[in-house]
């Protein structure tokens, strides 16, 4: 049985693609690959249909990544076929939880800071789009530290499953 994350942000061409390629490439480096499929999305259609933004496959790109996106809006009736929804900030969190249908889809929505333990209080990726390269920088080194811990519980459910 599959295993699905999707990560989300505002316009799905910073921070949740970003997410999506480091996170696909840690379960490839697991062997994890066959069993989990990740994908990501954004809580408004704004960019529907638009590539990632530069600066973010530029970073991707040159810290070995998978730079190629397609962007997409989250739909609520995506909770049915989810395990897990990571989001980005507080306010995608938020949003998120809204529209889950029931409170079983609510509580699959997480922060994603929240498995890096070196994050304190401090849960949320800044979004870079309004800055400059270095917040797209920023925003990689944050997720590469929380996608170890995500790992860690995303292989611990799967190992679960197969059990």
């Amino acid at each position: 049985m599959t295993y699905r994350v999707c990560f989300v942000c505002t316009g799905n061409i910073c921070r949740s693609p970003m997410a999506e390629s480091v996170f696909r490439a840690r379960v490839a480096e697991a062997g994890l690959d066959s069993l989990v499929e990740v994908d990501s999305a954004g809580t408004g259609g704004w960019h529907e249909g638009d590539p990632a933004d530069p600066r973010t496959v530029s970073v991707l790109e040159e810290h070995g990544y998978d730079g190629g996106h397609t962007a997409r809006q989250f739909q609520p009736s995506w909770f049915d076929r989810l395990d897990l929804v990571i989001a980005l900030d507080s306010g995608h969190l938020k949003a998120l939880r809204r529209l889950a249908p029931s409170p079983e889809d609510a509580a699959k929505v997480r922060l994603l800071r929240s498995y890096d333990p070196a994050a304190g209080d401090d849960l949320d990726v800044p979004d870079p789009y309004y800055g400059g390269r270095d917040g797209f920088e920023e925003c990689l080194e944050m997720v590469e530290a929380a996608s170890t811990g995500l790992l860690a519980e995303v292989r611990e459910q799967v190992e679960g499953q197969a059990a």
